[in-house]
This record gives structure tokens, C-alpha cells and sequence, in this order.
């Protein structure tokens, strides 16, 4: 069958739509962006949900994030995602009779090892949530466990962004309330979420060689003898926010309390899988290239979900990740139509892995062309442009080709300095997104390609907060709760959309666009098609 159009999806990371009155928070509403703008007033558009139960999360509080966001994206379905699934399997018990948990259980008390839990210590809901570190530790005890370490990475990215004291003595209550005559539970190292442990896509592997030896050897060059007193002396000598914060580690008598040992037990209970797999590398690889990890400790090694499925990493997780099927790409593939998937290195895996339904394999060697630009290794308020431009570039060649029938791309800029917190830097990365629609329309016009832009959640269009302790407005980082745009821009201007889903469809909806101006019917399992009959 010939395709009535070919396709291309831009996929504006983080870049999302505030509410009337709240346009002073807004980098989007600052930033000088001629094109979208002259593209909402004169093209069709409406808005898509990107958070919450739209993308499979629990409810309308929890923010959407690319990775569920691009698992939407790339499937046409609702999945239970991350935090849900994990809630369901606490809730069930079944998290507590997985092969993972028992083995884990049973390699501490056959060895009188102690249990590690390493994590996010945040209740943002994206990465992890305390509650979840609660029950594992609760349950620990109730099984017989007498020692329990907490390696606790501060977040103030997916909540607000010096929070962490908060969080931290949280946990140190709830644990006072644990701890008995036959029970140590203690807080034994941490550090900020963006300088250690929780590196991804291989971008920084000194940030993981720092958490692991901080969580594993005990070692740091900041040392407490507790984790409040670390975070607020760490806070007022660097003045840097949470999620910058170096490593520390809890000293007792001038030793560390919780190194990890050989007969100990680690779970890593965030359940996002991207910032996950580079620590499982650490702790399971029998050849390992990235860094000296000097002592390696035969220890039990787990992690909350499977974070990557093709590549089994870890090999032992507490919770089964959804089975996502019937996605964009197998119906393509099997339609014979050839696909082209291009981010630079912050979200390369967003377009491939978890677009294709958490899969690190291509489903056609043939019909699949994906290519990685390698991100700046700078923070990226400082280069807040990233690597817009050649994105740009590779989509424009890419549909010079002429070769391929649908096309998709991020670009990473609203998202990855938007969690910087830094607007100026922010404004200018929504406007450098902008002057790459520019140079994409009108290639896309001469060579009869139909674009698709939206967003895989918010982030960029809500950059201020109030303090709720002082009442003062500081930087947002974290993603927001709105809806993102979908525009529809078609050449023969013969397409249109269905103005009555407005606000009210999401973003899983739009597999189902794709493929039905391509012509063709979706799978029966997809969310519907977004264009008007």
C-alpha cells in the first residue's frame, strides 16, 4: 500500500503549556518563539494530557516523565508505569514473595549480613518514593533482618530543590521508631542525585564511581556522624541545592557505620530504569571498564524493576516491569515502512529503548535507522542551545533521503536545562527548540512530509515555586502537571484535528495519528486517532 503521508514527530522534551494566570513562571510564554507562535494561531492544535493516570502513573498529582512519556508516545497504549506498579505489588504483598526479595532475605540471614537500600529519597514519584524504601525496610525487620543501611540520594529536581532536609529526617523519624535492642537501622551515606550514583546513558561515570564509593567502600572526602547534620553543613559550606550536593558518608568512632560487605544484601529501590543502570552495571559485571571499583563485595544484588529487558540488567529485581506489545514501530515494521529515530545522548534512549516499549534492540535491522549526537558533558544551563541544531540537521538529511515513511526526534533542550532551575537559560533553550522548527518546516513543505510536534510532558513552562517554609518564590525543577501542545502540520493543509478531544485525550493517542494519516488502521489495543472524520 502506498502511504497517503509520510510522517515526522518532534518531540519538544519538557516543553509544555501553562494555565492562564500563571505566565510569569512560564520560560515558554518568555522565550521569543515566531514559529510555534505563528503555528498555534494558524494551524490546528489542541492540548494532551502527559501526566498521571494519561500515561499509566497512579493520579492526576503524579508528573509525567519521558521515560513513561516516550513508552506512551511509542505504543498508542496505557501501561501501568513505575510508581503504580510498584504500589500494586506492595499493596498485594506479591512484591514480598518474588524470587528477588526471598534470595535477598536469604543471603543476609544464612550470612548474618545486613540489607542495603539505595535510592532516591523523595516522595517526586518519578524516580522513586519513600514510601516504597518504608514498607522494604518494615518488612525487613519483620523478617528477621537486624541491620538495615539507607544510601540516600537527595533530590530537589522532582521536588522542590533544597527539600532534603525534610526527607531526611522523615526517614530518620521513622526509623527511630523501628529500632529496637535487636534492630540498627541507620542512614549510612548519600549525596545529590546529579553528582552522585545516578549517571545515565553513560554520560559521567565519575558520578557513579563517587556513590560507589561512598555507598561501598564507605568513602568520601565528607564525613558526619549523621545525614542531617552532612546535608546541612554541605548546604551552607558549597550553597549548592540538593540535587548538587558531593557525597557524604556517616561516621561512627571514625569509621564508616554501613559499607556494603559479602554477606549483605543491596536493593536499589528507585523503579525508573535510566538513572538505575549504570549502578546495576557496577555491582554485577564481572568485566567492568568504567572505573577501579577496588573491593567488589559478593554481595545479593537486586534492584526495584528489570530497568533494562533486552539487556537483563539486573538480573534480579523485586517487581516485573509491564509487558509493553503492539507497539508503533512493530506496526510499521511489519507494514514494511522504514523508520528513522535521532536525539542527541540525554534522550537518545527515550526515541529507541523506551520508545519501542523498553526494548534495547531494534525490531528490523533493515527498516530501523537510529542515531545518537553526542551530548556536551557541561551543565547545561551554560549551553542551553545543546545540541538543537544538529538534531535539526540529521532530521532535515534524513527526509532528504526521501527513503523514510515516518521519522522521530527529541530535543532534549526544554527538559534538561529546564531542570537546572535557571530561566534565562531555560527562555534561551525553548528559543534555540524554535529556531530549529524553522529550519525543519520548510523542508518538510518542499518534500510533502506531515509534522507532528508535542511534548512528552511539562517541564519549562513552570519554573517557580513558593517556599512553603518561608513563603518566598524560588527556582522549580521539577517536571510540571500541564498539558503539552499537539500540532498538526500538514502540507495539503487536508488533515485536521478533533477539536472536542482538547484537554481532554493524551498523549498515547498519538500512535494511533500517525498511522491513520498514514492510512492505514490502528490495532484495535491503541487509544484512538486524534484527527477529525
Amino acid at each position: 500500500m502506498t502511504l497517503q503521508k509520510k510522517v515526522a514527530l518532534i518531540v519538544m522534551d519538557g516543553v509544555g503549556i501553562c494555565p492562564e494566570g500563571k505566565e510569569a513562571g512560564s520560560a515558554v510564554i518568555a522565550a521569543n518563539t515566531p514559529i510555534l507562535d505563528e503555528l498555534m494561531k494558524t494551524r490546528p492544535w489542541i492540548k494532551l494530557k502527559a501526566h498521571g493516570p494519561a500515561v499509566g502513573l497512579p493520579d492526576e498529582s503524579d508528573m509525567g516523565n519521558s521515560e513513561v512519556g516516550h513508552n506512551a508516545l511509542g505504543c498508542g497504549q496505557i501501561y501501568a508505569q513505575g510508581a503504580k506498579l510498584v504500589n500494586q505489588s506492595i499493596a498485594s504483598g506479591r512484591i514480598f514473595e518474588s524470587a528477588a526479595w526471598k534470595e535477598g532475605m536469604d543471603h543476609a540471614l544464612d550470612n548474618e549480613g545486613a540489607v542495603h537500600f539505595i535510592g532516591l529519597l523523595s516522595d517526586g514519584n518519578v524516580h522513586s518514593h519513600i514510601n516504597h524504601l518504608k514498607a522494604l525496610i518494615q518488612e525487613a525487620k519483620k523478617e528477621g533482618v537486624k541491620r538495615v543501611f539507607v544510601h540516600a540520594l537527595l533530590d530537589g529536581r522532582d521536588v522542590p530543590p533544597t527539600s532534603g532536609l525534610s526527607y531526611l529526617e522523615d526517614l530518620e523519624s521513622f526509623l527511630d521508631g523501628l529500632r529496637d535492642g535487636d534492630f540498627q537501622a541507620e542512614i549510612a551515606s548519600g549525596g545529590g542525585r546529579m553528582v552522585v550514583t545516578m549517571d545515565r546513558y553513560q554520560a559521567d561515570w565519575s558520578m557513579v564511581d563517587r556513590g560507589w564509593q561512598a555507598h561501598v567502600h564507605g568513602q568520601s572526602p565528607n564525613k558526619f556522624s549523621s545525614a542531617t547534620e552532612a546535608y546541612t553543613a554541605l548546604r551552607q559550606e558549597t550553597e549548592k541545592i540538593d540535587q548538587d550536593l558531593p557525597s557524604f558518608v556517616v561516621e561512627k568512632d571514625g569509621q564508616p557505620i554501613g559499607p556494603v560487605q559479602d554477606q549483605d544484601t543491596v536493593y536499589f529501590f528507585n523503579f525508573r530504569g535510566d538513572r538505575s543502570i549504570e549502578i546495576s552495571m557496577a555491582f554485577e559485571d564481572e568485566d567492568f571498564p568504567y572505573f577501579d571499583r577496588g573491593r567488589r563485595p559478593s554481595c545479593y544484588y537486586a534492584g526495584m524493576l528489570e530497568y533494562d529487558g533486552d539487556l537483563h540488567i539486573p538480573a534480579h529485581y523485586l517487581v516485573e516491569p509491564p509487558q509493553i506489545k503492539n507497539t508503533l514501530t512493530e506496526f510499521l515494521v511489519d507494514k514494511g515502512i522504514k523508520e528513522f529515530a535521532c536525539s542527541e545522548t540525554q534522550k537518545f534512549g527515550h526515541v529507541t529503548y523506551f520508545w519501542n516499549g523498553n526494548r534495547s534492540e531494534k525490531f528490523s535491522e533493515e527498516l530501523e535507522d537510529w542515531l545518537e549526537i553526542p551530548s556536551d558533558k557541561v551543565s547545561f544551563d551554560q549551553r542551553p542551545w545543546m545540541k538543537s541544531a544538529q538534531v535539526a540537521d540529521a532530521l532535515i538529511e534524513a527526509m532528504e533521503k526521501e527513503e523514510y515513511g515516518f521519522l522521530r526526534v527529541n530535543f532534549a533542550n526544554g527538559d534538561m536545562v529546564g531542570h537546572t532551575g535557571i530561566f534565562d537559560s531555560v527562555r534561551i533553550a525553548v528559543e534555540a527548540v524554535d529556531l530549529a522548527l524553522s529550519r525543519i518546516l520548510p523542508v518538510a513543505e518542499k518534500l510533502g512530509y506531515t509534522l507532528l510536534i508535542t511534548a512528552d510532558h511539562g517541564n519549562s513552562d513552570d519554573m517557580i515555586q513558593m517556599d512553603k517554609k518561608t513563603g518566598e518564590i524560588i527556582p522549580k525543577t521539577s517536571h510540571s502537571l500541564n498539558p503539552v501542545p499537539f500540532i498538526l502540520v500538514d502540507p495539503e493543509g487536508e488533515a485536521d484535528l478533533d477539536r472536542t478531544r482538547d484537554g481532554k485525550a493524551g498523549i498515547a493517542n498519538v500512535a494511533a495519528t500517525v498511522v491513520d494519516l498514514m492510512g492505514f488502521e490502528k490495532p484495535q489495543a491503541w487509544e484512538d486517532s486524534l484527527l477529525k472524520k
